[in-house]
């Protein structure tokens, strides 16, 4: 049968860089294609590099069908959960795919639920083809343990996702900035990002290194104008007190003028004329 490659299926998953498909092709040359080609239909679904590889070199392979798929979705769910298993992709690539799950499930629940004919109907699980009743991508945890990445790093793969220039992106992907230093250098403007991914790795971590300093400085200043705040009510309260005090000085000063003008009077009263 002639297999097709859709070249949207075909990127959907970043490819291998190239030092990962020359290990593959040496690994093929000398063992063989080991690993079926999976298939939907007559479209290539798993194992474009394999079979690049076996086409150029004129090698045989196999071929397996995936009858559980009933669509494109369903296509893009194994895709990713077989990536997702995998060892050898990196931190980045996990969060970003357990981000694109977390899509496919929100939007084909919210179809189900709009669907009052069909109350019953269930997302299935493309791997098993049972129906899917685990909970929903709507949590952090949920996806964190899905990618087995932490909270905090899946919060920052998004911001990543939604902030960050393509060539900003593209040093995460090449591993030449760490996600937490990329999310810092993703909330700089567009071309500040690019000049410093441009620019290349001590750039990049310049760029975070000052976006950090930045953040941490309106902190100290906040921290000083509390200081000052807290001085001034204290410097309030103090003159305050003294104020108290003086006027009650100058009320018994006036208690004592008005008995030392009582005496004087009664002494001019009682002098002979």
């Amino acid at each position: 049968m002639d297999i097709v490659v859709n070249e949207e299926l075909k990127a959907y998953i970043d490819p291998l860089t190239s030092e990962e498909c020359e290990a593959l092709e040496r690994s093929i040359l000398a063992e063989g294609c080991r690993d079926a080609l999976v298939l939907w239909g007559d479209v290539l679904v798993d194992g474009h590099n394999r079979y690049g590889i076996c086409r150029k070199h004129g090698l045989p392979f196999q071929t397996v069908q995936n009858t559980r798929f009933q669509s494109i979705e369903d296509v893009h769910l194994w895709m990713i959960d077989q990536h997702l298993g995998r060892r050898s992709i990196s931190d980045f690539q996990r969060g970003v795919l357990a981000l694109r799950k977390r899509e496919i499930v929100a939007e084909r629940r919210a179809r189900i639920a709009a669907a009052p004919a069909e109350p019953a109907a269930q997302v299935p699980d493309v791997s098993t083809g049972r129906a899917d009743t685990s909970a929903p991508f709507d949590t952090r945890e949920a996806l964190a343990k899905a990618a087995r990445l932490s909270s905090n790093q899946v919060v920052l793969i998004e911001k990543i996702q939604k902030q960050a220039a393509p060539e900003l992106v593209a040093a995460v992907k090449a591993g030449t900035i760490s996600i937490n230093a990329a999310a810092a250098v993703a909330t700089l403007p567009a071309d500040e990002q690019v000049a410093a991914a441009t620019a290349g790795k001590d750039e990049l971590k310049q760029a975070a290194k000052r976006v950090r300093e930045a953040k941490r400085k309106p902190r100290s200043e906040s921290a000083e104008s509390e200081e000052t705040l807290e001085s001034l009510q204290q410097r309030v309260a103090a003159l305050t007190a003294e104020n108290a005090a003086l006027r009650q000085q100058v009320a018994g000063l006036e208690e004592l003028l008005q008995r030392a003008g009582s005496t004087q009077e009664i002494a001019d009263l009682s002098a002979p004329f």
